[in-house]
């Protein structure tokens, strides 16, 4: 059972950077207008920001870590370790985008950077591993930087994804801090099920080839390639309403919280039917659980940090939060955090 304490560790700080293109649903010329109004009530995502053919993932990173440190005015030699949580690199096998941006961000060449390729969970396993090499003593501060340009994933004409994926980056500092309770987590994995979620080929798997750009439509009517993002709508439903409040309920009632023990409850933005089902279940009233699906879609690992970016600036401020966060998708894998965490302070979101 993967339930973990790290120790003397606090979140300090978090940014948020989207690209400046506003991509409208209501003006998607590929589907219905009749399935585009059904796909915007039912998923909640009315619009998201769109990444230009040259923006990568590191560079949304990179502006929202430059952003974060100075506000903060955080000492960028005590920076001891770098995590870029990412399924879209700068370089699809080498080297590590983590290792670029340490020179591009002027780090220390003493700072241990490296890469993580998880998606909608990947913001719970960032903290998770930073977490674990901070509450040793050994290293003051840690920056976790997690996004996707997801935008650039889906076939173009497949209307189960491509009206739903948008782009961000995100930057989180936590450190070292012999006062706080520390970070909880309960962490989950399921193999399995790694084909609801999936790109076929391009990788060593299957390989690219000359066929992996040819569209074909499905039984179910859905346009896609072997390159591009395959997405089965009824498993990832079926595996969110059902492991994210498990591994939520779980982590409570391992610590013996209540819903009255928590502030906000910020949940990976997946779809809002999806998520509203998972609300109910652990039974939050809506004011605990903030959205920020419909204007940015969903934007993979950096949905949880935007959302409190755009949603909880101000709450966070606060002297004590205590906050629930839990993401769950592809791989298939979920986790939860737990934290009675001091004052946070929360850059405003910048735009590139």
């Amino acid at each position: 059972m993967a339930l973990l304490h790290n120790r003397f560790v606090s979140i300090t700080g978090i940014s948020a950077c989207v690209p400046g293109q506003i991509e409208k649903n209501s003006e998607n010329s590929f589907f219905p207008e009749g399935d585009v109004k059904a796909f915007i009530h039912n998923v909640g995502v009315e619009e998201f920001r769109k990444a230009g053919e040259d923006t990568c993932t590191s560079d949304l990173c990179v502006a929202a870590a430059e952003k974060l440190l100075e506000d903060t005015g955080v000492d960028r030699s005590e920076i001891g370790l770098l995590v870029f949580v990412s399924q879209s690199p700068d370089y699809y096998f080498l080297p590590n985008t983590a290792c670029i941006i340490q020179d591009r961000l002027k780090l220390s060449k003493e700072t241990l950077a490296f890469d993580v390729p998880l998606g909608c969970s990947g913001y719970i396993y960032g903290l998770n591993l930073i977490a674990a090499f901070l509450s040793s003593g050994q290293m003051k501060r840690g920056l976790l930087l997690v996004g996707d340009t997801a935008s650039k994933i889906p076939y173009p004409k497949d209307k189960s994804s491509s009206m739903l994926f948008g782009d961000a980056g995100a930057a989180t500092l936590l450190e070292y801090d012999e006062k706080a309770d520390g970070l909880f987590f309960h962490m989950a994995t399921d193999g399995s099920g790694h084909k609801a979620i999936i790109v076929p080929e391009g990788g060593y798997r299957n390989r690219f080839t000359a066929n992996s750009l040819t569209a074909y439509t499905n039984e179910e009517g859905l346009t896609r390639s072997p390159n591009s993002l395959h997405l089965d709508g009824f498993d990832v439903f079926s595996f969110g309403i059902s492991e994210a409040p498990k591994t939520c309920k779980k982590l409570m009632d391992h610590l013996k919280i209540t819903t009255e023990d928590i502030d906000f409850a910020v949940f990976h933005q997946a779809n809002k039917m999806m998520n509203e089902k998972i609300r109910k279940k652990l039974s939050l009233p809506e004011t605990k659980v903030p959205y920020s699906l419909k204007h940015f879609g969903n934007t993979s690992s950096a949905s949880i940090p935007l959302t409190i970016v755009t949603e909880l600036k101000t709450a966070l401020s606060n002297p004590v939060n205590r906050l629930l966060l839990c993401g769950f998708g592809v791989g298939l894998s979920w986790g939860t955090l737990y934290t009675n965490n001091r004052s946070i302070f929360v850059s405003d979101l910048i735009e590139i």
